[in-house]
């Protein structure tokens, strides 16, 4: 984890405290144990996961507020990246990690419970689902989502769990600005506003990484998202 220490401060400007990287170091221990019988991710070597994964999470943080609780939703959030990360960043906010896989919600209760995270909690349930539930439509202040799906199927799982006035933050690579150009009607429809995409450069990572951040400026209209496996299918472009 001396990598992540290092980094997060030069990259990012983040000091983190010694019981934020110890918890760190249980999450990477749990995250390799794990997925010895569960797969839960392919990069499983420790500089690998401490750079593709903690660190590239860490790389929201500049754009997230710090100084005023939040609600946070991450799409997706697989093994709990950028999510979980982003709940022992910043024990102020509260963190719900979307997962559609069982196996993948159970490791990440488990994480929660050994990590005595109080301000995170798992919801399982498909993107589309969720958007429509009303304890979670319109509830976030900041929605984010790495490696789920193309931006103009993604921003239909996005924004409708943000509050007017809220963030959503696609975490993309190198197609970062061609899904952009297809996505217009979907910012439109859903009541989205590009903000600006922002690069990340991950040290030993040759590719750049890329923030797509979104406004929220009006509600999402009530046929959005529509039934589970539509919006990749039928995307609105």
């Amino acid at each position: 984890m001396d990598d992540v220490i290092q980094y997060a401060k030069t990259l990012f400007g983040i000091d983190l405290t010694a019981e934020q990287v110890a918890l760190f170091q249980k999450y990477a221990d749990e995250l390799t144990a794990w997925n010895t019988h569960t797969n839960l991710t392919a990069i499983i070597e420790p500089q690998a996961v401490a750079i593709r994964h903690f660190l590239d999470s860490l790389s929201l943080a500049p754009y997230l507020k710090s100084d005023t609780p939040q609600k946070m939703i991450d799409v997706g959030t697989g093994a709990g990246f950028p999510g979980m990360v982003l709940a022992i960043l910043f024990p102020q906010h509260q963190v719900t990690l979307l997962e559609a896989t069982g196996k993948k919600i159970r490791f990440l209760d488990h994480v929660i419970e050994l990590l005595g995270l109080k301000n995170a909690q798992t919801l399982n349930a498909r993107a589309e689902d969720a958007g429509q539930m009303s304890g979670h439509r319109a509830k976030y202040d900041v929605v984010m989502a790495r490696a789920v799906a193309r931006l103009p199927a993604l921003l239909e799982y996005m924004l409708p769990l943000a509050k007017v006035n809220g963030t959503c933050i696609a975490m993309k690579g190198i197609s970062a600005q061609d899904e952009l150009v297809y996505s217009r009607i979907a910012l439109k429809t859903l009541g989205g506003q590009f903000d600006k995409i922002e690069t990340v450069m991950l040290p030993t990572v040759e590719e750049a990484h890329y923030l797509v951040i979104i406004h929220k400026i009006a509600k999402t209209p009530s046929d959005y998202p529509r039934k589970p496996g539509i919006p990749t299918k039928k995307p609105l472009i």
